[in-house]
């Protein structure tokens, strides 16, 4: 599973063996963490047999940080470098302003996390209690802050979530301002108040905050059509179906959609499998919403069946991943049209109101299997049976749409890097080493990057089969040379002396 981008995380940043050759992807996806896998109601012995129930539960690509000694951690896949600590509650524009003050580590480039960022760091084998002592944070604490909200000032155990810079683009709630964040003692992804509701937007509502900064386009799609029907995200080197399923099925259903598709070469490929939550939520598209653009929260690109939501409404559906969400032993979907929950607002009315809640690009958790009806909350304005669950009235769909995904690199490429693969030498290196391609490439892009996976120099040149490299002001020590070309990428270790 995902064994192109293995390679280049195995030389980029573990620096194992000597030299290995990868397609790389600016927008690298971090996998869940888990390795376990389920089925509607237990853990399981992971299925080997793609005939086999449940089969389907790669998580991706293994979290792996390095903690700088200087307060700050850099996550190894991404190149991002996070603050460690945590802080305390501030409103969202004063997070910006913190951001900007910021020093540490020597570094005065410190930024507000996007959605996609900060969604980086979740890690599912995370589950929230009744009490701070009964959580597992859904992030490494090895490496990260973490706590729970204080119950001692009234606080919900899960009162603890972090802000994102994503402002959604449409309303929650009662026409609330919202900005999506990311809540590591509970798993999801919520739109939260921008201001204290009922306040009449004077009372700014204050979140946790995790700086961040490195690369900018961390995040950004890359879509293309192929016309085909199929879309790759050269970003991240996954390629979509055009379309979704039509139609929605149960979890268990939604892991053998994908085996179905395979058995059926579908597309002309034979590797679909239905995504993990951080691939999903990696093509979620936040300038996009029913109230901004009258389009789900997803590129033009793709086709997303039109559903008529619990309100009788036009919408967009829930979508499955193949991740289990412990805290109930749910299926965790994002959302691309409306996050939906019947509200009892305010307490003082008998019955539920359907509202966007949590703004689309949501991303919660639903019932693997049975019925809605199994989560009966009360009755609407109209007399009409409502289903739902949480404090939010959180919509239960069960049968959610699917999305399959598949890894864009074939052997092909595979043998194209290999037949192309550049010559560094000498090496090790003093001050000059030459990049020799044995063809001439109209544009060439050399990249160094530390130990530690940070850049460091970056070189462009324009039609030729050879590049100097000056590395004299490199210190001693072990680099590795990324050489972009063609469309592909070779990555080599070298030392300097």
């Amino acid at each position: 599973m995902h064994n192109i981008r293995s390679l280049l995380v195995s030389f980029l940043f573990v620096l194992t063996g000597l030299t290995g050759y990868s397609q790389t992807h600016p927008y690298t996806i971090v996998g869940t963490g888990v390795s376990k896998c389920y089925d509607s109601l237990v853990q399981i012995s992971c299925p080997t047999n793609p005939a086999a129930p449940y089969f389907g539960q790669e998580q991706g690509l293994a979290p792996s940080y390095h903690d700088n000694g200087n307060g700050t951690v850099t996550d190894l896949n991404t190149g991002l470098m996070w603050v460690k600590a945590r802080g305390s509650k501030m409103p969202w524009d004063s997070a910006f302003l913190m951001a900007s003050q910021c020093t540490l580590g020597g570094h005065n480039d410190w930024r507000v996390p996007t959605i996609k960022e900060l969604y980086s760091l979740i890690n599912f084998n995370g589950k929230s209690g009744l009490t701070a002592a009964q959580c597992i944070p859904y992030i490494d604490t090895n490496y990260f802050g973490w706590t729970t909200g204080n119950t001692a000032i009234g606080e919900r155990v899960i009162d603890a979530q972090d802000w994102s810079a994503t402002k959604y683009k449409g309303l929650t709630m009662l026409a609330d301002s919202t900005v999506f964040g990311v809540n590591f003692v509970d798993g999801r992804i919520k739109g939260y108040p921008q201001y204290q509701p009922g306040t009449g937007n004077t009372v700014k509502y204050r979140l946790y905050i995790r700086f961040v900064r490195g690369s900018a386009t961390y995040g950004i799609n890359n879509f293309h059509d192929n016309s085909d029907g199929t879309v790759t995200d050269n970003a991240t080197g996954l390629m979509w179906m055009t379309d979704d399923s039509g139609s929605g099925m149960n979890w268990k259903d939604a892991l053998a959609y994908a085996q179905t598709k395979n058995t059926a070469n579908y597309l002309g490929f034979s590797d679909w499998r239905l995504p993990h939550a951080k691939e999903l939520q990696s093509i979620v598209d936040y300038t996009r919403c029913k109230d901004y653009t009258n389009s789900p929260a997803i590129d033009p690109v793709f086709n997303s069946t039109q559903i008529s939501d619990e309100g009788g409404n036009v919408n967009w559906p829930f979508y499955w991943t193949n991740t289990t969400h412990l805290d109930n032993m749910g299926g965790v979907y994002v959302s691309f049209g409306e996050a939906l929950g019947w509200m009892n607002m305010p307490p003082i009315i008998n019955y539920f109101t359907l509202l966007d809640v949590h703004g689309a690009g949501a991303q919660r958790s639903d019932p693997k299997s049975g019925s809605p009806t199994d989560y009966f909350l009360g009755y609407d304005q109209q007399g009409h049976a409502v289903y739902g669950h949480g404090p939010q009235g959180d919509v239960i769909r069960i049968n959610d749409y699917v999305r399959l995904v598949r890894d864009a690199a074939t052997s092909a490429v595979i043998e194209k890097i290999n037949d192309h693969s550049p010559d560094i030498y000498p090496n090790p290196v003093s001050d000059l080493c030459t990049v020799s391609l044995g063809k001439v490439y109209s544009s060439v892009h050399v990249e160094i990057f530390n130990a530690i996976g940070l850049k460091i120099r970056d070189f462009n040149f324009t039609r030729t089969q050879a590049a100097d490299l000056n590395l004299a002001d490199l210190p001693a020590g072990i680099f590795v040379v990324n050489v972009a070309f063609d469309n592909c990428q070779a990555t080599q270790k070298i030392i300097k002396r």
